[in-house]
């Protein structure tokens, strides 16, 4: 955890994030503390193509005296090259989405882990856990998976676009907790054709730039429970079919606030609060966009 500190300075990478809520988030939780704040989108797609050099954006960040970044698709494995040290969940997991600059060394951390582990058991303590499909094994793939784990999932099913990289975090999950059996999945059909007791989508189909949905909807069923991390939009393809069917659902919303929660920690020192973070994040489209980029709660 880094020093307590009464500036936030901080920032998003990633593409097509433009209506991220994550600005709003931090910003909101620094005002309620009584700190100044800015936080920054850095869209890498809406950059010159001569700017698009994710080493450059890291140490212009660190340069400019920002506390931190956070870390979204498609950079969170990518990063790493960039950094000079890793959490031991980061680098259980391979994945950053929470970089944090300290004492001149950049520390990578994974809030995502948590993040999904920590929306799960707050919204579906009683979901059933016997057979999951996770949809998607990149870098919030592989942060959801051993959130699963943790969870108490007994058997993990990976479907991935790329077979070698549903083998690879199967192989990677199986090794960091031994006691799940899990499977790489060639097909989704395959998959359908078990005895699914919950989906997860931790691919980035199904977000405003890659519409769609990742899993068939003549394959679901009203027993089945259905999670997306995806969160714009907030009600997906997905969600929204599988809500029409009757299964219980999990927007990516709640992810989003709880992985905000750890990242707010480590930029600042400070313990936030969840709830005002949720608050903050459901009244986004009442908030204007420029509280990203200016100081607020500056002293009179």
């Amino acid at each position: 955890m880094s020093t307590a500190s009464d500036i936030l300075l901080a920032g998003l990478i990633g593409r097509g994030i433009a209506r991220s809520r994550t600005p709003e988030v931090h910003i909101a939780e620094a005002a309620a503390q009584g700190m100044r704040s800015v936080y920054r989108i850095i869209d890498v797609d809406l950059l010159p193509a001569d700017d698009q050099n994710m080493k450059t954006i890291v140490h212009a960040a660190e340069m400019t005296g920002f506390n931190g970044l956070n870390v979204t698709y498609p950079f969170k494995m990518g990063v790493i090259d960039l950094l000079d040290e890793l959490s031991p969940n980061a680098a259980a997991v391979g994945s950053v989405n929470t970089i944090v600059f300290r004492d001149g060394r950049r520390i990578g951390h994974n809030t995502d882990l948590w993040g999904f582990a920590e929306s799960l058991r707050q919204n579906m303590p009683d979901a059933p856990l016997e057979t999951v499909l996770l949809l998607g094994a990149g870098g919030a793939g592989v942060a959801v998976a051993h959130a699963l784990a943790d969870c108490g999932t007994r058997h993990l099913k990976i479907f991935d676009l790329d077979p070698a990289r549903a083998e690879q975090l199967a192989a990677q999950v199986q090794a960091n907790r031994p006691g799940l059996r899990v499977a790489p999945v060639v097909t989704v059909a395959e998959a359908a054709g078990l005895d699914l007791s919950g989906i997860v989508n931790a691919s980035p189909v199904g977000m405003a730039k890659t519409p769609g949905t990742p899993f068939p909807f003549e394959f679901l069923r009203p027993g089945m429970w259905v999670a997306d991390i995806v969160y714009f939009p907030l009600e997906t393809e997905l969600l929204a079919a599988a809500r029409q069917l009757g299964c219980r659902v999990l927007p990516g919303s709640s992810m989003a606030v709880f992985q905000a929660v750890r990242a707010f920690e480590l930029f600042t020192g400070r313990r936030a609060d969840p709830v005002r973070m949720k608050t903050a994040f459901d009244a986004f489209d009442e908030i204007p966009r420029a509280t990203a980029d200016a100081w607020v709660n500056l002293p009179s």
